[in-house]
C-alpha cells in the first residue's frame, strides 16, 4: 500500500487518487497536487478545465443504481433480521458513491465545492463502515433489529462520527482555524488525524465485521455456505484497495494518463458490496438451525 511515515500522505497522494488528497493541494484543492507522479488527464473542457477520471464517474452511477436496486429489494424482505441496519448501510453507501463523483472523480467544481464533498466522502466512509459493523452486531439480538432503539443508536453513533471527521475535513481544506495548516506542509502532508480516521478506522471497523459474521455463521449458525459470500467480498474489497494503493501508479503511465487504479477500486467496491448484500440475504432468508447450547435468541 506504498511506503510512507505514520501520518504521512505525500506518497500515498503521488501514487493513488483518494479524496482526503484534495485537501492538501491548496489552492485548487484537486489532485493535481505537488506530489509529482502520473497525473489523469482526462477529458478537456471548455476553460481550461477537463473531466479527470470519467471511468470512476460511470462506475458510481451504477454503484448507486445498483445500491438502489438492492434497498428496494430489502424492502421485500419483511422477516429478515437487521433489514432496516442493511437499508441504512446501503443509503451509505448510495451518499459516498454521489461525493465520489465530486471527489475522485474530478468532476469540475470551484475549489471550495470540492473541499466539502472531500470532507463529506471521508466522514461518510468512517460513519458507513461503522454502520456495517453494527449490522453484524445486530445479528447477535443484542437490541432487536429495527426497533427505534436499534437504529436510533446507530443513527446517532455514525452521526457523531460524521460529524467529528467531517469538521476536521473541512476545517484542513478551508483553513477555519489554521490548526492543520503544516498539512500542506512537503515533503510529508502529514495529519495525524485524518490518518487515523481515514485509513485506520474503516479497516477496524470492517475487520471487526468480518470476524463478528464469522463467528456467527460458523458458531451460531453452524453453516459454512454463508462464508463463502463473506470470504469473497472481502477478497473483492482487498482486491480494489490493492488496485488503488500499490498498482494504480503503473496503470496510470501505462495508459499514458488515460485511467488509473481508482477506477478498479470503485468497481471492486461496488462488487464487494452486493457480496455483502448476498452474503445477509443468504443468513435471513432460510431457516437455519440453531446449534445446541448457543446463546442467539
Amino acid at each position: 500500500m506504498g511506503s510512507t511515515g505514520f501520518g504521512n500522505f505525500h506518497d500515498f497522494c503521488k501514487d493513488s487518487t483518494l479524496p482526503v488528497c484534495n485537501l492538501f493541494s491548496g489552492p485548487d484543492h484537486n489532485q493535481t497536487g505537488p506530489w509529482e507522479g502520473c497525473q489523469l488527464k482526462g477529458i478537456p473542457l471548455s476553460g481550461g478545465r477537463h473531466l479527470g477520471n470519467l471511468g470512476s464517474i460511470i462506475l458510481c452511477g451504477a454503484a448507486i443504481a445498483m445500491s438502489t436496486l438492492l434497498l428496494l429489494r430489502s424492502e421485500r424482505k419483511r422477516a429478515a433480521v437487521g433489514r432496516r441496519e442493511m437499508q441504512l448501510f446501503l443509503i451509505g453507501y448510495i451518499l459516498i458513491s454521489i461525493c465520489e463523483i465530486f471527489s475522485v472523480g474530478e468532476f469540475p467544481l470551484n475549489s471550495t465545492a470540492r473541499v466539502a464533498f472531500s470532507s463529506i466522502h471521508i466522514a461518510l466512509i468512517i460513519a458507513t463502515t461503522w454502520i456495517l459493523m453494527m449490522n453484524a452486531v445486530v445479528g447477535y439480538q443484542l437490541v432487536d433489529d429495527g426497533t427505534a432503539l436499534s437504529i436510533g443508536l446507530i443513527l446517532i453513533s455514525a452521526a457523531a462520527l460524521f460529524i467529528g471527521t467531517g469538521y476536521i475535513g473541512l476545517d484542513t481544506g478551508l483553513k477555519w482555524t489554521h490548526k492543520w495548516d503544516d498539512s500542506y506542509m512537503l515533503p510529508n502532508n502529514r495529519h495525524i488525524a485524518l490518518y487515523v480516521l481515514y485509513q485506520l478506522v474503516p479497516l477496524i471497523f470492517l475487520v471487526a465485521f468480518v470476524v463478528l459474521e464469522a463467528i456467527l455463521v460458523l458458531r451460531v449458525l453452524g453453516e459454512f455456505r454463508p462464508m463463502i459470500y463473506l470470504g469473497g467480498a472481502t477478497i473483492l474489497f482487498a482486491l480494489g484497495q490493492i488496485f488503488n494503493y500499490a498498482i494504480s501508479k503503473y496503470i496510470c503511465d501505462g495508459t499514458s494518463g488515460k485511467i488509473d487504479g481508482s477506477m478498479f477500486e470503485t468497481l471492486f467496491t461496488l462488487l464487494s458490496v452486493v457480496t455483502i448484500w448476498i452474503f445477509w440475504s443468504s443468513i435471513t432468508e432460510d431457516d437455519w438451525p440453531i446449534q445446541t447450547g448457543a446463546t442467539y435468541d
